[in-house]
């Protein structure tokens, strides 16, 4: 298995048992990760849109919502960031993002991947184990891949947006399992049974990535992440650890990550202290006071790593570190 990890069983039900107990306590702040966050400022409210597209060929729903620019002047055409959610999530989330995104002029597209979505919290407690298990299968996150192919099928293809939407300026951007669905769309390439493996998407022309794991279960990440060479963004905090039942990611692999991916142009902007839900919508995980700062320099920065690779604008990524200096643990900005 090589997105994720999962300790191996070793006791089945005493460790389902734990799983319920940290349900129990978890699963009500779990659910909030969709909740909207506390409306930043903005230059124009976008216009939201759910679309519940089913791809037929392999009988599987992709949810979406569209956050789109209010205001397009006549014959322009839009940027786009296509979005996909961490586990547990769903299209709802990520919300302080896609809204920054569409008040600037870029649309955003979130996904919902409904074989990892918010699902995977809820039934009975002591079959999260065997849910999160099968949330992260090799096969579901070839799923996702193939959901983000779809919804950009359907967006540009078979849509009233498509002929709105710039195609030389597509970025993709995910949190955590989301971030590992990009990096396979950006370029990342496994071996299997003596071959490469790829899902590259060539539409895609940058990657932003919110907390990416290491590929598991993979003897390297170098032969795994050097033929990611678009442009990439990388952010993540010091205290930026994935810890749910079933595995755990230490802040260190997001930097490895980082390290071997092959982007000549790439950026890593790590945040002191802070938390792994602290890139979602949750208020208040990481710090009550941190989480809305954190936002607001994440949302400036994914703003001008955009605008550096759609519009060749590099003022913003060159500006960020000295606005947000008091935030950061760590930056390392390699390219023009």
């Amino acid at each position: 298995m090589w997105i994720v990890r999962l300790w191996r069983p070793w006791g089945r039900l005493v460790f389902s048992a734990l799983a319920a107990l940290w349900l129990a306590a978890w699963v009500p702040l779990l659910a909030l990760a969709d909740e909207p966050a506390p409306p930043a400022q903005v230059v124009s409210e976008p216009l939201i849109s759910d679309i519940d597209w089913i791809d037929t060929t392999r009988e599987r729903a992709v949810p979406v919502r569209l956050y789109w620019p209010a205001q397009v002047p006549g014959g322009a055409s839009v940027p786009l960031v296509v979005f996909s959610h961490g586990i547990g999530g769903s299209r709802s989330g990520y919300s302080y993002l896609g809204k920054h995104f569409a008040s600037h002029g870029i649309a955003s597209l979130h996904l919902q991947h409904v074989g990892s979505d918010r699902q995977v919290w809820f039934g009975n407690p002591f079959g999260v184990v065997g849910r999160l298990w099968k949330a992260t299968s090799e096969e579901e996150a070839i799923q996702r891949v193939r959901d983000l192919r779809f919804a950009l099928d359907e967006l540009l293809e078979h849509s009233a947006y498509g002929a709105r939407i710039d195609r030389a300026r597509i970025a993709a951007a995910g949190h955590s399992y989301g971030a590992n669905t990009v990096m396979l769309a950006a370029g990342a390439t496994l071996q299997r049974n003596g071959h490469s493996v790829e899902f590259r998407d060539p539409r895609i022309r940058a990657a932003l990535l919110l907390s990416a794991p290491p590929f598991y279960g993979e003897p390297a990440l170098d032969p795994i992440l050097k033929p990611l060479t678009l442009p990439t963004l990388h952010v993540t905090a010091t205290e930026d650890v994935i810890r749910v039942p079933g595995f755990y990611s230490a802040p260190a692999d997001r930097v490895a990550v980082f390290d071997a991916a092959g982007s000549r142009i790439k950026t890593l902007a790590m945040f002191e202290g802070g938390s792994h839900s602290i890139f979602t919508d949750r208020g208040g995980t990481g710090g009550m006071l941190l989480n809305p700062r954190v936002k607001s320099a994440t949302q400036d920065l994914a703003l001008a790593f955009l605008r550096s690779v759609f519009d060749a604008q590099d003022d913003g990524m060159q500006q960020w570190p000295g606005k947000y200096g008091a935030l950061i643990a760590r930056w390392v900005h390699l390219g023009p």
